[in-house]
């Protein structure tokens, strides 16, 4: 079985659950925390290639509030990419990576799937 990485914020309700899922299930996973270490602008790219920037992109977050007009715009993959690396919690969390399968937010039948449970 291709490593699993959970990526997201420690403090995070929705990462919480998930991990604590995943530990139940007795899954080996690696934890990437994104404040810690900012993805690079290669990752981003890369899930932007597979899920849009409106599922990658946390528009219900305060930290999405707090942005101005211009940058809610999300004019392209280039503005989305940037705020991300400039605002990691902008992220929709968590988001679970296994070899080049993408699942964004928790949803427990979907990553069940994914880890072949």
């Amino acid at each position: 079985m291709m490593k699993l990485t959970v990526f997201g914020i420690p403090n995070c309700d929705t990462v919480r659950k998930a991990r604590k899922f995943l530990e139940q299930q007795g899954v080996d996973y690696d934890f990437h925390d994104v404040r810690e270490q900012p993805l690079s602008s290669a990752t981003l790219s890369a899930w932007l290639e597979q899920v849009s920037r409106e599922q990658l992109v946390n528009k219900r977050s305060t930290t999405w509030r707090q942005l101005s007009a211009s940058e809610q715009a999300l004019a392209d993959d280039t503005q989305a990419i940037a705020l991300l690396q400039a605002h990691p919690t902008l992220m929709k969390r968590p988001v679970l990576q296994q070899g080049s399968q993408l699942q964004v937010g928790f949803d427990q039948a979907k990553w069940q799937q994914v880890i072949g449970l």
